[in-house]
């Protein structure tokens, strides 16, 4: 039983608040504890065969989008400490009896405290938002100790296992990154819960090949292990709770709305979208180390452009519907098939450092996101079961690269695909590609690449025109919208999509013309006619802009009357 952790007690007694509870001790002043960063390029579209999916999945995007996604995402420090009397249970670390609330592992601790006191009289979430309160309040005037140990102490770390290729890359490795990156220097020990027959190759085989001034120091441990004083690494984003703003700044200004985030209190969604929106210095010290170690290799052998399957013999089988055709499609443009398995390390590094597009369904292969140059296209395939449940998860090692992460989220390969699977029960279901999606995912694809397809109809234009706007590539999309000018024609929503390519090229005359041409094409609109007011405006056409004003009083007065109101100015000119 010394395994078992007793998560029927009161928070305070369960958890360690460390700037009160003795055990935990910087090993120097913390730099920063969070910082803003700039963004990765993240975003989502749905391609299923059904309208009425589509319409789920945009709901849910639009959802994430405005309740979800912060202005920019954040950086959590991750901190060396020396833990004292400290134990290392399941995939948790404790010191002095307490358990430590660091990064992942905290909010798995959180997330099993309330699973665990669900049927209790109280509501477990409240009692945890409770204490956090009480630690922000207790907090005040207090601070994390700061008590410098020898740098050749052993290392110890937490995994949630050593089978799971994203939580060993992201959790585990990076702490030890952050830790070498500070000048620790001890044995380093992996603590984990499974059967160490479950143990897979790349766990040695990363460290190692990341961490070399380590051979022979790198040891797996199944848990439970006990130390007197052990380093380990601290990530801060647990503790962010657990201190007031007034002393670990306030994150709300960098959130959307207070909907769901719900500012400094902890409640386990707060916990979740602050995930998805942050990442640790750990991983960036992960990332920096890995690039790094690849250079002044050669690995002309790889490809830049590459659809990325699955080694059934090491990974769940995950049969994809349309994998097939999109391939043979993709083949056209030069890529190539591959397994991330079956490359070294180094080679996996080296495949997204160098790589133009990757295609995948989704999976842990996403993890080797990290990597990525800024430039790269990284390119999931999947449902709405994966946008609802495991999108958020990648969004950290997308945000520390930098690239640009897009997601296609398409049918289920089940026999009823208009049913959401529950994931509980059936795990993740597989994606179906219908033919339409195919077509759409390739056509993205070569576009982003330089080569224009030639579309069949205004809706298959629009589609992709505002998805190459969604991901910023506004010159591909005029040059894709200037190919098709018999379908812009008389088509007022491309025509108003080629004015906003103009306006992000700063061609406000170009611009203007677009908007008469969609103005034209359906006098229904003033939001049109308000844009062009102000694009004539900031063109010096004087004319122009009375003959539209005029337009707007006479076809919408109401909408006239507000906008002179708001700029009386305006209504000097007629």
């Amino acid at each position: 039983m010394r395994n078992q952790i007793s998560f029927h007690q009161p928070p305070q007694d369960l958890f360690l608040n460390p700037a009160i509870d003795a055990g935990l001790s910087l090993q120097a002043p913390a730099e920063f504890f969070w910082r803003p960063t700039p963004p990765a390029l993240i975003t989502g579209f749905s391609a299923s065969a059904y309208p009425e999916m589509n319409q789920r999945i945009d709901s849910f995007l639009t959802l994430t989008r405005r309740h979800k996604t912060f202005a920019q995402p954040v950086e959590f420090n991750t901190a060396p400490v020396l833990l004292q009397n400290a134990s290392f249970r399941k995939s948790y670390a404790l010191a002095q009896g307490r358990c430590v609330l660091s990064g992942a592992s905290g909010t798995r601790l959180l997330n099993r405290y309330c699973w665990e006191n669900e049927d209790q009289a109280f509501d477990p979430e409240e009692a945890l938002v409770a204490y956090f309160h009480a630690c922000q309040a207790a907090n005040a005037h207090a601070s994390i100790p700061v008590k410098p140990a020898p740098k050749n102490l052993p290392i110890a770390i937490e995994c949630r296992n050593t089978f799971n290729y994203y939580h060993f890359i992201t959790e585990s490795l990076s702490q030890l990154a952050a830790l070498v990156a500070q000048g620790h220097q001890g044995d380093v020990h992996f603590h984990f819960p499974n059967d160490p027959e479950k143990t897979r190759a790349f766990v040695l085989d990363f460290a190692t090949a990341l961490f070399p001034e380590f051979a022979g120091r790198i040891h797996l441990h199944r848990a439970p292990v006990d130390y007197d004083q052990v380093l380990t690494a601290f990530d801060l984003s647990c503790a962010y709770y657990q201190f007031p703003a007034s002393i670990v700044g306030d994150l709300a200004p960098l959130a959307p709305s207070d909907a769901m985030f719900r500012g400094h209190d902890a409640y386990r969604g707060a916990h979740a979208i602050l995930s998805m929106n942050s990442f640790t210095s750990g991983l960036a010290a992960l990332r920096t180390r890995a690039l790094q170690a690849i250079k002044g290799h050669d690995f002309t052998h790889l490809p830049k452009r590459f659809f990325v399957g699955r080694d059934d013999r090491k990974s769940r089988k995950r049969d994809m519907v349309g994998d097939a055709a999109l391939c043979e499609m993709l083949a056209l443009f030069g890529f190539e098939y591959v397994v991330f398995e079956n490359f070294t390390p180094l080679e996996q590094i080296a495949l997204m450092a160098n790589a133009q597009v990757m295609v995948s369904y989704h999976g842990a292969g996403f993890t080797n996101m990290l990597f990525a140059n800024p430039d790269a296209y990284v390119i999931e395939l999947g449902t709405l079961q994966t946008a609802i449940h495991r999108w958020g998860d990648f969004w950290g090692v997308a945000h520390a690269s930098g690239c640009r992460y897009i997601s296609f989220f398409a049918d289920f390969n089940q026999p009823d695909p208009l049913a959401l699977p529950s994931f509980d029960l059936h795990g993740i279901v597989p994606v179906a590609l219908s033919n339409q999606a195919v077509a759409e995912v390739s056509s993205f694809i070569v576009t982003i690449l330089g080569h224009l397809p030639d579309l069949p109809s205004a809706a298959a234009l629009h589609t992709l025109a505002d998805r190459l706007i969604a991901v910023r590539d506004h010159p591909r999309a005029l040059q894709l919208l200037d190919r098709h000018t018999d379908l812009v024609t008389n088509n007022a929503a491309l025509c108003l999509l080629m004015a906003d390519c103009h306006k992000h090229a700063d061609t406000p005359h170009a611009e203007l013309v677009a908007l008469h041409m969609a103005y034209q094409a359906d006098k229904t609109r003033w939001q049109t006619l308000v844009r062009l007011v102000w694009c004539a405006k900031r063109c010096d056409l004087p004319d122009v802009l009375d003959w539209a004003l005029s337009q707007l009083q006479h076809d919408f007065p109401g909408r006239y009357a507000a906008l002179v109101k708001s700029k009386p100015w305006l209504r000097k000119r007629l």
